[in-house]
């Protein structure tokens, strides 16, 4: 063929790839994991995949977007309750940037939380009374209370804890594991996303898709998010009046063009796209059976809860989130809004533990009875914690909470962790960590570890230098690790 005929051929096809790009085709690219067949040759950096024998075969991500205050569900501070109104002190705060939200405040009043805690199960871990299910699993929780991160503000922040980098553009976690281990599942993505908006602040800080972006990986990697209504999946329905077997008879036929012409370009994304349409035709069928509800027993429905019933509720994400956990969906991650509560915490916070608690026990207890949490790591929270003293007036039952990046807590259970641990320790203001800090390259470097895969190891070479999820950072928690 003529370099310049090739050259037109290859262009029109870029073109042509890229208007037709839909949600719907990036999900059907997310479970092509034959790359020898579609792409020559295993890249250096996936052999030997996974580096070690995995304790997690798949992930379920339960991200609270907005930030969940940390010291009014699992780290209480009694103490405070004697310093109520006062200024926090300057040696505790010790000049740490503030935001702009608080950084023109007077003063900082320390609002203590006016929640109950009490200790739950044998290992005696702390619980607000806010959470009576989570809490009722206390010896299968491992709770870490000294997760820090860098940024202040939540886009940076949100998109630090999925990819790595304060800055948008590089993979997400889900991305580096699809890229990284593949799927086990050739009917389903490797990493699928749910979305639910909370009670608390239903307005709340909005999600961007790159958050579960693949960056600079090749597309096929990035999160595929399922709607709330509608099509799961965009253009996943066939138009009416067309049949499977139409739909059968015209791939036959692409395929055959294709494949004529891979034979003149040779460019191996032919064969990419072709594996892209079986995997949508499979899709049809897949998907609708995955959102299919009505094989489910009436306890197990009653268990997540009444908003169980309602599509894209928390607790129907839950549920949607073990039926993907049973056919090998390896990363799920579910995010629920709401969390963001610089004014009325007490109101609002009660909303969202109402929207999240019960579901989150209910999976993880499907999980068990299913035998499938010793083989699933479950994670949760959010992207940083909140502060001791109140954003704003402060009141005996009311008051909110600005961004804190210095400490969080998050929770982890499954695969690999060890259940009934607190891990780590902050200061009498839950304002700064005391002991056995764990930087978000941490956590991720833990995450990797679970599934088989040492961090340091698994990078992707863009523009002259090898990356990967932990930057040049990233220690594994091994006090976690069961």
């Amino acid at each position: 063929m003529n370099p310049l005929t090739l050259q037109d051929s290859l262009n029109r096809r870029v073109f042509l790839n890229s208007a037709c790009g839909t949600t719907g085709t990036a999900a059907l690219a997310a479970l092509l994991q034959d790359s020898a067949a579609a792409a020559g040759a295993v890249p250096p950096e996936l052999a030997g995949l996974p580096h070690h024998v995995p304790r997690a075969r798949r992930i379920i991500y339960l991200f609270q977007s907005g930030a969940p205050s940390q010291m009014d569900l699992f780290d209480p501070k009694p103490a405070m309750e004697s310093q109520r109104g006062q200024n926090l002190p300057e040696s505790v705060r010790q000049g740490q940037r503030l935001t702009t939200m608080t950084s023109g405040q007077a003063s900082f009043p320390i609002a203590p939380s006016i929640f109950r805690f009490r200790q739950h199960g044998e290992c005696g871990m702390w619980f607000s009374e806010l959470m009576p299910q989570m809490s009722s699993l206390a010896d299968d929780w491992c709770m870490i209370r000294t997760v820090n991160t860098e940024a202040i503000n939540h886009d940076p922040a949100i998109t630090f804890c999925q990819t790595g980098s304060q800055l948008a553009g590089r993979p997400s976690i889900g991305a580096w594991a699809s890229y990284g281990l593949g799927s086990e599942n050739r009917s389903l993505p490797a990493y699928v996303v749910l979305t639910s908006f909370g009670s608390g602040r239903p307005d709340d800080q909005p999600l961007y898709d790159r958050l579960w972006g693949a960056g600079f990986l090749p597309s096929r990697h990035q999160g595929v998010k399922f709607r709330n209504s509608g099509d799961a999946v965009l253009y996943l329905s066939n138009p009416p009046g067309v049949s499977a077997a139409m739909r059968r008879n015209t791939l036959d036929r692409l395929n055959q063009l294709n494949q004529l012409q891979f034979g003149s370009s040779q460019d191996p994304e032919i064969t990419a796209r072709i594996a892209q349409y079986e995997m949508a035709f499979r899709m049809q069928t897949s998907v609708p059976d995955l959102l299919d509800f009505s094989d489910e027993p009436r306890h197990v429905l009653d268990m997540y809860g009444p908003d169980v019933s309602r599509p894209g509720s928390y607790a129907a994400n839950c549920l949607l989130a073990r039926r993907m956990a049973e056919r090998d969906v390896r990363f799920i991650q579910l995010f629920h809004m709401g969390w963001d509560h610089h004014g009325g915490l007490p109101a609002a916070i009660r909303g969202q533990c109402r929207d999240t608690d019960q579901a989150t026990a209910a999976l993880m207890r499907d999980l068990k009875m299913r035998d499938l949490l010793s083989d699933t790591l479950i994670v949760w929270g959010g992207e940083f914690g909140r502060t001791i003293y109140s954003q704003g007036g402060l009141s005996a039952d009311s008051y909110g909470r600005d961004h804190h990046p210095r400490c969080f807590t998050m929770l982890l259970a499954g695969a690999g962790i060890r259940p009934g641990t607190t891990w780590g320790e902050t200061d009498d203001f839950c304002y700064n960590v005391v002991r056995d800090p764990v930087h978000v390259h941490d956590l991720n470097a833990t995450i990797l570890h679970l599934m088989g895969v040492d961090h340091t190891r698994l990078t992707y070479r863009y523009q002259g230098r090898d990356f990967r999820l932990t930057d040049i950072h990233g220690e594994l928690v091994r006090g976690i690790l069961s």
